[in-house]
């Protein structure tokens, strides 16, 4: 086609070298998490070693042709790195849901990937069922996928993102990072701090479920998806199996209301500002947030439903925070709450957590300066001629942020449209549709309605609205606009 080229142009050879390599060595990582499970399903006498032990060896394989055929130290154009985002997560989901495939009986390629999928994208559907007596080798997956996904999204929004631009991103830029060919590795000068955080949740999240009385490996699998707002659990009733131990719900509401928090201000902390936390405007709002959503709930359930004020605050605080998180634990079925309660977990569903976090959803940095753009706007009617510089978190903020926020929350609610219309296609009720896209795009997990609310799940849907879930849930977990792109003629030309 005349004026257009593939997207690695006139050093197509070098960077396609590139994409092998960091392909390659995500490959053989992932062949090492599979090859922990082998070894744990041995210990544990679990069917589905042998399974394990196929799929970490083609993994491993494949990724070790990649990094061999991988050249020398290349320098990757900032353009590339929409497409090489992609390709990561694309490939990390293919080899991922082998394991699944082979050890689940009777399961077929469709459900496979969209399990794997929704691992990954630390989204929290499920299509699978009798999780009670699984094989604790496919739950330990379930887990250690979710917790893989969250961290890459958390690198992902330190380290990406915000050198693309993309929907106000750039606002939360660590470090400079304008020159392409150095945002990876000055980025990476965080990673090790980060990291230990994530650790740091996990490993407390882990003790703290044990010595409520969770079993040793209930207790790591809920922590990693705790961690990771990833919100898989090991029973069908979800975290409702422990509502006889109370105290585990209020550990688990910490752990996921910490993992939607700033990863970047704990590194702060960590290095002497106490109060990073506390000064930044996301994290006054997220707890404003949930703590009116949990009173109002909490209220409504001793009004209407005659419940003592212990068990509905303990009910709402921990449905609202996995909500909100995008974390998708249930321990209820809350939809039976009452009308409010189904509104109020609806609108919910949109508002995720903190940037630089691993939770999902439009993120509450974006509705804040929607809010300071509509305050602008109404103080221009006013005053026309009036000069203001509006700022968030110190830092300013220009006409042309303000648009790209305003931008993406038109393509977020647009994709969520879209998506629901081709639903209804497969004769989904309005409920299922509607939920089903909001949930998908905003990484939540259940939606609501008697077949993917809290006490269902996803199996009983046709096929192909499987697909188009999954392809909401990567649109969702990459920010839209990175894999958008990537359908534009733009993007292909010189």
């Amino acid at each position: 086609m005349s004026g257009y080229s593939f997207v690695l142009g006139d050093t197509e050879v070098q960077n396609k070298h590139f994409f092998y390599r960091v392909t390659g060595y995500l490959l053989i990582f992932l062949s090492v998490a599979q090859f922990v499970t082998m070894a744990i399903s041995f210990v544990l006498h679990d069917r589905a070693f042998w399974n394990f032990l196929l799929a970490g060896t083609v993994t491993l394989s494949v990724g070790g042709v990649l990094v061999v055929r991988s050249g020398g130290a290349v320098k990757l154009k900032k353009r590339y790195l929409f497409l090489l985002t992609t390709l990561c997560w694309l490939s990390v989901c293919v080899f991922s849901a082998l394991p699944l495939y082979l050890s689940v009986p009777g399961l077929s390629v469709t459900d496979a990937w969209f399990e794997t999928v929704s691992a990954i994208t630390t989204t929290g559907s499920t299509v699978l069922s009798g999780l009670d007596t699984m094989p604790k080798a496919v739950l330990l997956w379930r887990a250690i996928l979710q917790w893989i996904g969250g961290i890459g999204i958390i690198v992902m929004a330190i380290a990406i993102l915000p050198a693309l631009k993309i929907g106000g991103m750039k606002l939360f830029k660590t470090e400079s990072s304008d020159i392409s060919e150095k945002i990876l590795p000055r980025s990476s000068s965080l990673s090790g701090s980060i990291l230990m955080v994530y650790l740091a949740i996990s490993v407390a999240a882990a003790v703290s479920y044990y010595a409520g009385g969770m079993s040793l490996f209930d207790a790591v699998t809920h922590a990693m998806t705790s961690a990771a707002t990833g919100g898989f659990a090991n029973y069908d009733a979800s975290f409702g199996h422990f509502n006889d131990k109370p105290w585990l719900l209020w550990f688990s509401s910490v752990w996921m209301a910490l993992a939607a928090l700033p990863f970047v201000l704990f590194v702060g902390m960590v290095r002497g500002d106490k109060w990073a936390l506390l000064r930044d405007p996301q994290v006054k709002a997220f707890i404003a947030i949930v703590l009116v959503a949990a009173v109002l709930l909490s209220g409504y359930q001793m009004v209407h439903d005659e419940r003592d004020w212990f068990s509905a605050l303990t009910h709402s605080l921990f449905n609202v925070v996995s909500v909100i998180t995008t974390c998708g634990y249930a321990s209820e079925d809350y939809t039976l709450w009452g009308s409010m309660a189904v509104v109020l977990f609806f609108y919910l569903t949109f508002s995720g957590g903190c940037s630089g976090s691993t939770s999902g959803g439009l993120k509450i940095f974006r509705t804040q300066l929607s809010g300071y753009m509509l305050l602008k706007q109404l103080n221009l009617l006013i005053h026309p001629n009036a000069v203001r510089t509006q700022q968030y978190g110190g830092k300013k903020v220009d006409d042309s942020l303000l648009s790209a926020v305003l931008a993406f929350a038109f393509v977020y609610f647009a994709t969520i449209a879209a998506l629901a219309l081709v639903l209804s296609m497969y004769n989904l009720d309005f409920v299922t549709a509607l939920t089903g896209a909001a949930t998908a795009v905003g990484n939540v997990g259940p939606g609501l309605g008697e077949v993917i609310g809290p006490a269902g799940n996803f199996a009983s849907l046709p096929d192909g609205a499987k697909w188009w879930l999954t392809f909401g849930m990567l649109l969702g977990r990459l920010e839209i606009l990175t894999m958008l792109l990537l359908f534009t003629p733009m993007y292909w030309r010189y």
